[in-house]
């Protein structure tokens, strides 16, 4: 089957890029068919200047007015040209792309196509592409262009080249759904899908098989949750935990009193710890609601019982802010249990001295990243990790744990409010509680929704917080081109920001293309408020917690899905003083003001996630933009939460029907779940 043969059996790929694909998980011609794009670039006719749009992406068409000019250091050139046609002229830059000088100054018609930002007070396309001499860009005119997530060495037409070269090798025996479900939904046939996925003629036909193949994604992920689940969710507890009076004299010393909310989610995870089985439960609560003390009764019920209990973070430097506050509490409260930090970048010796204190029994609650679940990490008696959703903690994890003792009780934190039913499907081999209650001294954020006009004020309001003392965020706009291009843009907004906020404040870059220990740094310094003002793309997400940080601006907010928004608003509002944020708008559409309208009027998560979900439309669709939520390839939990629920349903009656899968027909999806569970599990030791 030719779905199943290497990739290199492709005209064009050698070794080396063989390699390529392999870093993007593509080592079959079927997985070369299933790499959707993650956008399309759509050429519209060029515009006049004097018509082009802030926020926009648009081609232009005119002749180089003057002098090429090329600026800045070495780490960052700029080159910066001036197009000019009968209505006006527009400014140009790009990055690092200092030869243009010599190869567009001869004159001529030529078109640049890019996006127009708003730099200090006039419109600027930033690094467009280029067609020159202008008939090139005819050749692409009311076209559908893919555009795929790359990997370095790899470019986006080698992918197309390849893909189309797939897409030949389709046939019908390649479909996983069964016939029965194609019919039910009128699905187009797996050979035209598959190809309009990647070259569609039109939005209609790239709709229908989007359609088709975000249910087959959701069927396959639920499909593959319902084997997880019975192949070990329901094991059986062998920790005898009782209730321990050092626990109700904490909850009577603290300061304040936890919400009803809070008593009701540490009722229900303590009744789970001592039930009959292990428990596998998730934690939803907003930014701020306390979810983190919660997790910590569970750590107490059971290192006081005897037993170890772990808390997995996703970065070192939060590993860290998680290990200083427990610590601290224990000390504060005289609870009799030692804490201990174990993370990547500690030196042999003080591993070694950790691995002794886990082993032995000495350190109860171990905080720590991933190093928590590697080999040399041995526990004497472990009987709870509490992880994350940015850690979805899978199978493989599970039983590297219980490979060390017995299956450990299973805690996950969400701070992604989602609709409870969709919470249900898409956490299926977990039981849910919620946190729906603020605590009451919690100072809502004052949020505002302003065009780009307002950025001056929205400056001087951020020097006067900082010369209070306090801290700010700056989320950069998204640059979808490539991560490169991404941390240019941070670099360069950084740079002009520092000048804007003048002496004596010190801004720092935060972006994707940086090592985890580079990021680490950073945010250790902004901690400390080393840093005042910390420019970043949406990385910041997974931060730690800065309470004397009270400004976020975040630009181009109309790119985000309101329940990222929210994610990133969420930085903020974590200490005393009143926090802010600001939400950039470039957009002068109804429909975006109504969205954003919602932010401004609502600091309720779980209320902005129904919103986001009301207000998803197929707009979004050829940008394929994600909520975030799970690693899906195209599938979006807001967007297609009606495919989800039919994708549920559907599951059900199929393993009703056939619970292992044997018929014929189911084969092939039968193999695809395997994959996808092998797939979890590897996302999960990541």
């Amino acid at each position: 089957m030719r779905e199943r043969q290497g990739i290199s059996s492709l005209k064009g790929v050698g070794e080396k890029t063989e390699k390529l694909f392999h870093h993007l998980g593509i080592q079959t011609i079927g997985d070369l068919i299933r790499y959707y794009p993650r956008g399309f670039e759509i050429f519209d006719d060029p515009i006049p200047v004097s018509q082009v749009e802030e926020g926009k992406v648009c081609a232009v068409a005119g002749s180089v007015f003057g002098r090429i000019q090329v600026s800045g250091s070495n780490r960052v050139q700029v080159t910066t040209l001036y197009l000019k046609d009968l209505t006006g002229t527009l400014k140009v830059i790009w990055f690092r792309m200092p030869f243009l000088r010599n190869t567009l100054s001869k004159g001529g018609l030529l078109i640049l196509r890019g996006r127009v930002v708003r730099r200090r007070d006039s419109l600027v396309m930033e690094h467009p592409e280029i067609y020159y001499p202008a008939v090139k860009y005819e050749e692409k005119l009311h076209t559908m262009q893919p555009v795929y997530h790359l990997t370095a060495g790899l470019t986006n037409n080698t992918v197309i080249k390849a893909v189309r070269q797939a897409l030949d090798c389709a046939e019908k025996k390649m479909d996983i759904l069964p016939a029965d479900l194609s019919g039910k939904y009128h699905f187009p046939p797996y050979e035209e899908a598959a190809r309009n996925m990647h070259f569609p003629e039109n939005k209609e036909g790239f709709a229908a098989a989007r359609e088709r193949f975000v249910f087959e994604e959701f069927l396959v992920f639920i499909l593959s949750l319902q084997r997880m689940k019975e192949s070990g969710n329901r094991a059986e507890n062998r920790f005898h935990l009782s209730d321990q009076e050092k626990i109700r004299q904490f909850l009577d010393a603290l300061p304040y009193r936890l919400t009803g909310a809070q008593m009701k989610v540490w009722n229900e995870i303590r009744s789970d710890m001592q039930g009959p089985h292990v428990m596998s439960r998730l934690v939803q609560g907003d930014v701020g609601s306390g979810k983190t003390i919660v997790a910590f009764l569970a750590l107490l019920l059971a290192g006081l019982n005897g037993y170890q209990g772990a808390l997995m973070a996703p970065t070192e430097v939060l590993a860290r802010q998680h290990y200083e506050n427990i610590s601290g509490i224990l000390e504060q409260y005289d609870i009799p249990l030692g804490a201990e930090l174990l993370t990547g970048s500690m030196t042999a010796a003080r591993k070694r001295e950790a691995y002794d204190r886990i082993q032995n029994g000495t350190a109860s609650i171990i905080i720590g990243t991933h190093a928590l679940i590697q080999e040399k990490a041995v526990y004497r008696d472990l009987a709870l990790v509490v992880t994350d959703e940015q850690h979805r903690f899978g199978v493989r994890q599970r039983e590297a744990l219980a490979g060390k003792g017995s299956m450990p009780h299973i805690l996950v934190m969400s701070a992604t409010p989602i609709p409870r039913t969709l919470a249900i499907i898409l956490y299926g081999d977990l039981d849910i509680s919620v946190i729906d209650e603020m605590p009451k001294d919690r100072l809502p954020i004052k949020n505002c929704v302003v065009d780009t006009g307002y950025r001056e004020k929205a400056y001087s309001f951020m020097r006067k917080q900082v010369a209070q003392g306090r801290q700010c965020y700056v989320i950069c706009p998204m640059v979808e081109e490539s991560e490169s291009l991404e941390a240019e843009n941070v670099m360069d907004y950084s740079q002009m920001l520092e000048e804007e906020m003048g002496e004596g404040i010190r801004v720092g870059c935060l972006h994707g293309k940086m090592k985890q220990q580079e990021k680490d740094e950073i945010m250790g310094a902004f901690g400390k408020n080393e840093i005042q003002v910390l420019v970043s793309t949406t990385v910041v997400e997974v931060g730690i917690d800065v309470p004397n940080a009270t400004v976020i601006m975040i630009e181009n907010a109309e790119r985000f899905g309101l329940a990222q928004l929210h994610q990133l608003r969420g930085r903020v509002g974590r200490g005393k003083h009143q926090s802010y944020c600001i939400f950039m708008s470039a957009s002068k559409s109804d429909d975006t003001k109504e969205r954003l309208e919602i932010l401004n009027r609502s600091n309720d998560g779980f209320f902005i996630a129904g919103e986001d979900l009301r207000l998803r439309g197929p707009g979004d669709l050829f940008g394929i933009r994600q909520s975030g939520i799970l690693d899906f390839k195209i599938a979006d939990v807001f967007q297609d939460a009606k495919i989800l629920k039919n994708a549920a349903e559907d599951a059900k009656k199929l393993l009703d029907k056939d619970p292992e899968l044997t018929v014929p027909e189911h084969t092939g999806l039968k193999r695809h779940i395997d994959s996808r569970i092998r797939e979890i599990m590897l996302e999960a030791t990541l």
